[in-house]
């Protein structure tokens, strides 16, 4: 007997019937800076504005770009069948860093590797991507579906975003502004966002737990609901800044709070004669960290290098304009409060508890 596409694991019936799922997806995320080419081998976007209404009228562009994924998170969906969020998460961890330039997000391409076609499922994973670029203010431009069998289990598949934005050179956030009396703010997360999952499921695994448990700190939440609580996307809280404050450069400086905690991505922007003391009494992380923390036994340097522990982004800023980008944050309903200053140094995070 001939072999045959389908005998090897992919059906391209099932593929097709997976792709008319995904363009109203995009579709609902385009503006009109998007110039429509379905079915083209890539997207077409319009750096600025076609009319002069809404032109950016830009003097030196710079376009930024930047790459994620959602790490093992992805298991946590896989496992109780929960696809629907983890696409917000996808978009969040590009386009947050993105933000941390002072860029405008413009446009994201997707990348699904499965180990098989499931088209109701890969509906559930874009309508999360979809979700995300609406709250970023991205348009979801294009993206590509990959089905591996024996690359992946049957039930597997992973997720990687690109994100590319534009910024003008004299708007460009780089830290090089910070200086000795800024004031630090912390943009609280939801919780744990998209990292340090490999300790988190290792907690609940040695803990006996399933998916379904229900620790009294959680206040009827499932650890299921807590973990795939969706990360946070900061570009409203940006942007409102941004427009508020059109010709000051009030935001010196911005660290989208991940993988090596506050004290690790703090440090990447600050310039070699300050330092970042942080006070860490300054604001109440969400209970899943102090849940981790006693349930795994886990020292609290490690928390820290882990985890963004109640904040997932920092915004540095001068004394005099806090209290109002303060104000804003909190208007926007986003918990923002002062957890630290500059001070000289060395180019260090310094928690005063330490």
């Amino acid at each position: 007997m001939a072999a045959t596409y389908k005998d090897a694991g992919v059906d391209l019936d099932v593929y097709a019937e997976s792709m008319r799922r995904l363009p109203r997806l995009m579709h609902r995320t385009f503006s009109p800076r998007v110039i429509p080419s379905d079915g083209g081998f890539a997207g077409l976007f319009r750096l600025d504005f076609a009319g002069k209404l809404f032109a950016r009228n830009y003097k030196e562009p710079i376009l930024v770009s930047g790459t994620d994924g959602v790490g093992t998170k992805l298991k946590i969906a896989q496992q109780t069948g929960r696809h629907s969020t983890v696409g917000i998460d996808l978009v969040a961890m590009c386009v947050n860093d993105l933000l941390c330039t002072g860029g405008e997000p413009l446009f994201f391409l997707d990348y699904v590797a499965m180990g098989r076609d499931d088209p109701a499922r890969l509906e559930q994973i874009v309508q999360g991507i979809s979700d995300g670029c609406v709250e970023g203010d991205l348009a979801l431009l294009g993206g590509e579906t990959a089905i591996m069998p024996d690359m992946y289990a049957t039930e597997d598949y992973d997720l990687a975003g690109f994100a590319v934005g534009v910024v003008d050179r004299k708007k460009l956030i780089d830290g090089k502004q910070i200086a000795e009396g800024d004031v630090v703010l912390g943009l609280a997360s939801t919780g744990l966002h998209s990292n340090g999952f490999s300790l988190v499921r290792k907690v609940i695994s040695d803990a006996g737990l399933d998916w379904d448990a229900t620790p009294e700190e959680f206040g009827g939440q499932s650890l299921g609901d807590v973990c795939l609580n969706p990360t946070r996307i900061y570009t409203q809280a940006i942007r409102s800044i941004q427009s508020h404050y059109r010709v000051k450069q009030v935001l010196h400086g911005l660290a989208h709070i991940t993988g090596g905690g506050i004290q690790e991505n703090l440090d990447r922007i600050l310039p070699k004669n300050v330092d970042a003391e942080i006070d860490p009494s300054s604001w109440q992380p969400q209970p899943i960290f102090q849940w981790l923390q006693k349930t795994g036994s886990i020292e609290t340097a490690e928390m820290r290098r882990i985890f963004n522990m109640g904040i997932g982004m920092i915004a540095v800023v001068s004394d005099f304009y806090a209290a109002s980008i303060q104000s804003q944050m909190e208007e926007l309903g986003i918990a923002c409060q002062t957890i630290g200053r500059i001070v000289d140094g060395s180019g260090k995070v310094q928690y005063r508890d330490a």
